[in-house]
């Protein structure tokens, strides 16, 4: 990995502040890295690196790693997540360019950033770091089902790339907010390059989904609550698994839905409408009360990013009576984010 490690915390030290490279992307929800980085960590962020062929972007100021580097960068971060976690023949060259100019890469794609020849040759000639953050640790234990101490929330979505990192970040800033005990637990490389620690769930072997989140959640305070960022989609035709080992494992006694009103189909999957909300919350009551018999969903996250603010408050206030549950939004915030919060607090 070549990431300095605090062996107290394995909190990782990576090397800022940031260019985030877009390659060519043209699906905005690929460039999610990107964009939750711009998003919660925009002070370690100088700017954005992309090729000719992307149409999307963080808003940024656009500069080549040389002129990055100048304004005091230390690190590339690959700001997309594509499907597969692939590295692309044609962004090769931009990222050789980027170590020439004296970034080192930072990667949370599953390609590893050393079994690309051109990477791992610039990286030893030049003296550069690769940092792949998918890395598990090594010795995770099968998930044994016990019952820990402290208290658990779990982001869980109808689709990939539509707000559960938002909402996670988001609950948890208010938790503390109020004076809660809390801390964010990532689960994705664009959440540990935010938090600086957490476990890359998508790069675990499915036998330690389960174990892996009871490695990443331990137990805490009675008091304590572990605010835990969702993966995928149970029922994602490609994703669910990662998303039943991460409900078995946390074992969140709150769990909160995350949605796109809009979204017709799956991300990446053409044919697979996006379920209601409703089946999302079915599902995910009776399977995840397999380990937590007393878990229950404490509301509805909204990603009304493609609504403007008087659609997205009165959509939010009829779904929130049909549910009979509070609905908000993390970005917009407000009453109804502030009710979502409450209701999760409550006993």
């Amino acid at each position: 990995m070549n990431a300095r490690v605090v062996p107290e915390t394995g909190t990782l030290l990576l090397p800022q502040p940031y260019l985030l490279f877009l390659g060519d992307t043209t699906i905005a929800g690929f460039a999610k890295t990107a964009q939750g980085l711009r998003d919660w960590a925009g002070d370690k962020c100088v700017g954005e690196f992309a090729l000719p062929a992307a149409t999307v972007s963080t808003g940024l100021t656009p500069m080549t790693p040389a002129e990055a580097v100048a304004a005091g960068a230390r690190a590339l971060v690959i700001g997309v997540a594509n499907a597969g976690g692939i590295i692309p023949p044609a962004w090769r060259p931009a990222l050789v360019e980027a170590l020439e100019a004296g970034l080192d890469i930072v990667s949370g794609m599953h390609v590893r950033l050393r079994d690309v020849p051109e990477l791992a040759e610039a990286a030893d000639r030049l003296g550069r770091n690769l940092i792949d953050i998918r890395t598990p640790p090594a010795s995770i234990a099968i998930g044994t089902g016990r019952k820990r101490s402290g208290k658990r929330l779990l982001t869980v979505g109808t689709d990939c790339a539509l707000g559960k990192k938002y909402t996670a970040l988001a609950l948890h800033r208010a938790f503390v907010g109020r004076g809660i005990d809390a801390t964010f637990r990532a689960t994705g490389q664009t959440g540990i390059m935010i938090a600086g620690s957490g476990m890359p769930m998508d790069a675990v072997v499915a036998d330690f989904e389960a174990g892996a989140a009871e490695m990443l959640s331990p137990d805490a305070p009675a008091d304590h609550w572990d605010v835990i960022e969702g993966q995928g989609s149970i029922l994602h035709p490609g994703f669910a698994a990662v998303s039943l080992g991460l409900l078995h494992g946390s074992q969140p006694d709150v769990f909160v839905v995350c949605h796109e009103p809009g979204r017709a189909e799956m991300l990446g999957t053409a044919g697979f409408g996006v379920p209601p909300v409703d089946d999302i919350v079915d599902l995910t009551l009776r399977l995840g009360r397999r380990t937590n018999p007393a878990i229950r969903c404490g509301g509805f996250s909204f990603n009304t990013s493609q609504l403007d603010e008087a659609e997205a408050l009165a959509l939010m206030a009829r779904e929130s009576e049909r549910l009979g549950l509070p609905v908000g939004d993390p970005v917009r915030q407000g009453a109804g984010f502030d009710a979502l919060v409450a209701n999760c607090l409550s006993a």
